[in-house]
């Protein structure tokens, strides 16, 4: 019997971050940066107007005001798209679009709310400080300045980001690709007519959107018979596409349970028992290049092991600095009794706040695995193995789930 940080230990192990690579920007999203990305270029590259209004000389405003408007003549317009150098002459302005590159010369740009908006000369009905509305050249982004450290994930921010910063591809991790494999021959697809003997396959559909959660690439085949032949040959289809196999069933050692027969002279796998509940029996190892994950049958012990074993595996693999979910200690409202020697996972519903504290309480009976409490919980909350009681009053951590 091992235990839970010994086994979690061994799945981090065999789960090395995925050899990075360089996509395209719009492959890019929930990838991990896998080096330091610097600007290519000064953002913006050019001392450019804030507003739409005009670019002037500071001293040619003293004493604007609304009821004594300073009167200057227009020399030219200039648009965002205008590319052509222009200087500004003492005792005139510019007529300036937002976005537009600013005119030598020119030291601040007056709204243009603040005129009579005058083409051939202009009326202006206050003062300007130097600055003032300009975006001046670097003040985003400098070239050659780091702007996305290694280790970041990617989302719509640093995309924008990035594209600013003269970017049309990126070198990151890729996103794990996972190959999600029920296994029973009880199993049937949900929505087909319920059948005697047969159960619906909630576990394959639960790990593919659990994968998803963290950004991997997910190919659901659903259920399998337990025919070794048949299996075998599934398992060896589907390694091709994969970076993470994920089977759940075929554990048992009942004679009609086979994966654990079927995968010993496939690749270097090794099954244990966990001393956990809900979950104990699973396997890890590798199946030529991919690396495979076992986990049980029953749909709250395989989300359970998910969690606790594979979840932080992917996020390794995909490159990221912080694989474990977050843990906060609650207080216990309602007691159990727990598991003499097993590290318990029991779902909870955890509330409070930092101040006043956390106060949990289990989602169901803590000691009957159930789909609804598992569906309720936003926590699980940890028993330690040699705690066989929990008492009301107690403080346990509690791992926050993402609802």
């Amino acid at each position: 019997m091992r235990t839970v940080d010994e086994y979690l230990a061994e799945c981090l192990a065999v789960a090395e971050p995925l050899p990075p690579f360089t996509v395209i920007l719009d492959d890019a999203v929930g990838c991990i940066v896998a080096e330091d990305v610097r600007s290519l270029v000064d953002v913006p590259q050019a001392d450019l107007s804030g507003r739409d209004g005009y670019a002037v000389r500071v001293a040619d405003l003293l004493g604007a005001t609304r009821e004594a408007p300073v009167t200057l003549p227009v020399l030219e317009e200039i648009r965002a798209d205008n590319v052509a150098a222009s200087s500004l002459i003492p005792g005139a302005v510019t007529r300036i679009s937002s976005g537009a590159v600013l005119p030598r010369g020119a030291q601040a740009v007056v709204p243009i709310e603040w005129t009579d908006q005058g083409r051939a000369e202009v009326q202006i009905f206050g003062m300007v400080s130097e600055g003032d509305n300009i975006r001046r050249q670097a003040e985003d982004l400098a070239a050659g300045e780091v702007i996305l450290p290694a280790g970041v994930r990617i989302g719509s921010r640093q995309i924008a980001l990035l594209a600013s910063a003269g970017h049309s591809r990126v070198l990151v991790h890729p996103s794990p690709r996972v190959v999600i494999i029920a296994i029973g021959d009880e199993l049937q697809e949900p929505g087909l007519p319920a059948t005697h003997g047969k159960i619906f396959d909630a576990n394959s559909h639960a790990l593919a959107t659990a994968v998803r959660d963290i950004g991997g690439t997910v190919y659901r085949v659903g259920s399998v018979s337990d025919d070794k032949r048949e299996l075998r040959e599934l398992l060896e289809d589907q390694v091709v596409r994969a970076d993470v196999i994920i089977t759940t069933g075929g554990l048992s050692y009942g004679g009609g349970d086979t994966l654990k027969e079927v995968l010993s002279p496939l690749g270097s796998i090794r099954f244990d028992n966990v001393a956990m509940s809900p979950g104990r029996q699973v396997g890890v190892g590798k199946l030529d290049d991919a690396t495979i994950f076992c986990l049980p049958g029953s749909p709250v012990a395989a989300w359970t092991s998910f969690e606790v074993f594979v979840r932080p595996a992917l996020r390794k693999m995909a490159g990221h600095n912080h694989i474990f979910r977050r843990s906060i200690p609650a207080r216990v409202l309602r007691g159990w009794e727990s598991p003499v020697g097993e590290q318990e996972y029991v779902r909870g519903v955890v509330a409070g706040n930092p101040t006043d504290g956390y106060r949990v309480e289990p989602a169901g009976d803590p000691q009957r695995p159930l789909l609804t409490g598992m569906s309720e919980a936003n926590c699980l909350a940890i028993v330690p193995a040699e705690q066989t009681t929990v008492a009301v009053g107690d403080v346990l951590d509690c791992v926050v789930l993402n609802r």
